[in-house]
């Protein structure tokens, strides 16, 4: 429980973000959830409108309340097209962490986030194992895609094609790395990502092998931690601080010219929400905007830093292009992954609302699966309409999300990451 004081001052601050918004519904015509539900209540413009009133609103109906702010994807479409420049991301995550705050938070959210993400050891444990004995309870169900399923009626699982736990990973592959600049002249720190680490450690092996390619040193550290993304959602700013206090200690020791990393979600929250979010000890203030300055999507820096450029005959494999929300929204990152599909001779084709969210969300996928799915199958449609070989992204979520997607349509292709394409082509 938050105390009083605190509450107070996140009213305060709430109510100072709230009055520029106009009302002008733009919000309607971008927001993914309102194109399948119609709902006012499911748009950016109905959500301010309750928190206009978030102090009664809260003590009369907490679950209609907590309901409503939770059906959001926080995809960041809303904001990034707004005429008024609402921070409506700003605006939702201190209205989930009043609630949060006040209310507490669930058994299960308690245990995943205070009892595991804040211990990476045990986290990686219990992960490790998990992968160990995920036959016995799901089987495969498409070589190509890599997606697996139920073996019985699972509650959280459901009809979800998931891709498995990686039976080894990535931070037992390469626990930690310290390398100099070579031909460069350029060491970057490398933040790896749980997705990547427990389910994709391919996606991390080719970006070391891109960054040697290219004669980049490489400083990353052991024992990272949750970037804070999924706890900052469920409004846990407690453990958001631990976890950011976590990671920067890491980082802070080593030397290097840039941070990157190969997850859009990943990238966002190191530079958008780790300088404005963070409420931890202030002694670490500093260190929290020179990694700010220095974080870049791994295509961006390759693209921007060391010049990466389109080959002029392409020849390899037909692919679409996904842009993850975090990067297209939240830092405007669309061109360089395309250069960089490009650079690796794939035959390069644009889907349909390539912009557009693919219903992952994270945690909204758990508790709303079914909106969530609608949202994805239409991705999964534009994305099978390009009959490509292969859908890229640059997000290890949205990847999993589309592999679901795809996988329970029955199309014929796989999903990669943008980096994996790149790094195959060398």
């Amino acid at each position: 429980m938050a105390d009083i004081h605190k509450l107070a001052q996140m009213f305060k601050e709430l109510d100072d973000q709230l009055v520029g918004c106009m009302r002008c519904g733009m919000c309607q015509a971008v927001c993914p959830i309102f194109k399948i539900s119609g709902k006012e209540a499911d748009v950016t413009r109905g959500k301010l409108a309750l928190l206009d009133g978030l102090a009664s609103e809260m003590l009369s109906d907490p679950e209609g309340v907590n309901e409503k702010l939770n059906r959001c994807l926080l995809c960041g479409t809303c904001q990034a097209n707004c005429p008024s420049g609402v921070s409506v991301m700003d605006i939702f995550l201190k209205a989930r962490a009043i609630m949060t705050g006040y209310f507490g938070l669930s058994p299960a959210k308690k245990a995943i986030f205070r009892g595991l993400l804040k211990n990476p050891k045990l986290f990686n444990a219990l992960t490790e194992m998990g992968a160990k004995f995920q036959g016995v309870f799901t089987k495969k169900v498409d070589d190509m895609l890599g997606s697996s399923c139920a073996r019985f009626n699972a509650p959280i699982i459901g009809d979800r094609h998931f891709s498995s736990l990686a039976s080894k990973p990535f931070h037992k592959i390469v626990p930690e790395m310290d390398t100099p600049a070579g031909s460069s002249g350029l060491r970057v720190a490398f933040y790896v990502g749980c997705v990547i680490d427990k389910i994709y450690p391919h996606v991390g092996e080719a970006i070391l092998k891109v960054l040697k390619h290219h004669g980049v040193g490489v400083f990353m550290p052991a024992g990272q931690a949750c970037c804070g993304i999924p706890v900052l959602s469920s409004g846990d700013s407690d453990t958001f601080d631990t976890l950011v206090g976590m990671n920067v200690d890491r980082f802070k020791g080593g030397e290097f010219d840039y941070l990157v990393t190969g997850c859009a979600s990943c990238t966002s929250t190191i530079k958008e929400l780790w300088p404005h979010m963070y409420h931890g000890d202030s002694a670490r203030t500093y260190d929290i905007g020179v990694l700010q300055r220095k974080t870049m999507d791994i295509s961006q820096f390759l693209v921007d830093i060391l010049k990466v450029e389109p080959k002029a005959l392409a020849g390899g494999k037909s692919v679409t292009y996904h842009d993850p929300c975090h990067l297209k929204n939240s830092l405007g990152i669309t061109a360089q992954p395309r250069t960089l599909l490009k650079a690796a001779g794939c035959e390069f084709k644009e889907m349909t609302d390539a912009g557009t969210c693919c219903g992952c969300g994270g945690s909204f996928n758990i508790a709303h699966y079914e909106l969530s799915k609608e949202i994805g199958s239409r991705k999964a449609d534009n994305i099978i309409a390009t009959k490509t070989q292969v859908a890229a992204t640059s997000c290890p979520a949205c990847m999993l999300q589309i592999t679901d997607m795809l996988s329970q349509k029955g199309a014929d292709m796989s999903v990669k990451h943008v980096i994996e394409l790149y790094a195959d082509s060398l």
